[in-house]
């Protein structure tokens, strides 16, 4: 059964931050949410049992930009893990729905929001992206006062080595884990996640990378590979990653239907002035 349910930066996305509408009336055009979710977790566990692993991955269903009801569609037919990447987006989404949903941040996160979207979504289970020890000590600090367990951390690793990347550098990522690990008492340190290329897809060496990874950091934190998750895999590639032992896929245009930008407005000034001034003390 398919379980449904990062260090100074290197790269920067230069994609532009957008505020969703998020109850908008269906597309015509948008595809059904059960079939196209049952056909991916399908595929999941066909990928994995090709690969002779133990299990298949777990899906993040990622339905940044989609309306509320779309997630709810998906929630009805048994999935529970979804992904988002915009702080403001998931601290207005998430309040509307199911309080049982494990949410997962997949998006570049600035240190300065750290607080704010542990304080909107109670039931955020992950952070996927941290690439720095400022951010983990933020998340860390969000978390104190929370009437919560500890919050689970992936480090953001980019293995394609491309500048338009987050991520530690590979060589980076086992001291980022180990600050995580033992200097945040807060945080859990749960895995590794790296993003595909342009084109959202990953080269092999791109999953040998992060499993390598995770063989330096498990040596170095006395851990068991099982463990640490490995976050990898997208619509384009989630099969690819899969037989390459990805224990954790996010999957949303495969699911959801392409990604309709209109009816968006930029996030306000002040955030993006913010994210601009972090990226310059970055380089």
């Amino acid at each position: 059964m398919l379980r449904s349910s990062g260090l100074v930066n290197k790269g920067k996305s230069s994609r532009p931050r957008l505020h969703m509408v998020l109850s908008a009336p269906r597309p015509a055009s948008e595809q059904k949410v059960a079939p196209a979710l049952k056909d991916v977790l399908s595929r999941a566990a066909a990928a994995s049992k090709q690969a002779n692993l133990k299990k298949p991955p777990r899906l993040v269903a990622v339905s940044k930009t989609k309306p509320k009801e779309l997630v709810q569609e998906a929630y009805d037919a048994g999935q529970r893990d979804f992904g988002e990447n915009y702080v403001q987006e998931i601290s207005e989404k998430a309040p509307q729905l199911p309080q049982d949903i494990k949410w997962h941040f997949i998006g570049h996160l600035q240190s300065n929001k750290a607080k704010a979207v542990v304080d909107a979504v109670p039931n955020l289970t992950v952070v996927e992206t941290v690439d720095s020890v400022k951010l983990a000590n933020k998340l860390n600090t969000a978390v104190k006062g929370r009437d919560r367990g500890p919050l689970d951390i992936y480090v953001q690793v980019n293995t394609s080595g491309e500048e338009s990347k987050f991520g530690v550098e590979p060589q980076d990522c086992v001291s980022l884990a180990e600050h995580v690990h033992k200097e945040c008492d807060l945080l859990r340190f749960a895995g590794l996640m790296t993003i595909g290329q342009q084109d959202y897809t990953s080269r092999p060496e791109d999953f040998q990378c992060l499993a390598k990874c995770r063989e330096e950091v498990c040596q170095a934190l006395s851990l068991q590979l099982d463990d640490v998750e490995l976050s990898m895999g997208m619509s384009g590639d989630f099969e690819q990653a899969t037989e390459a032992g990805s224990t954790n896929i996010r999957v949303g245009s495969t699911i959801f239907g392409k990604r309709d930008y209109t009816g968006s407005k930029p996030t306000d000034a002040n955030e993006q002035m913010t994210e601009q001034a972090e990226k310059s003390m970055q380089h």
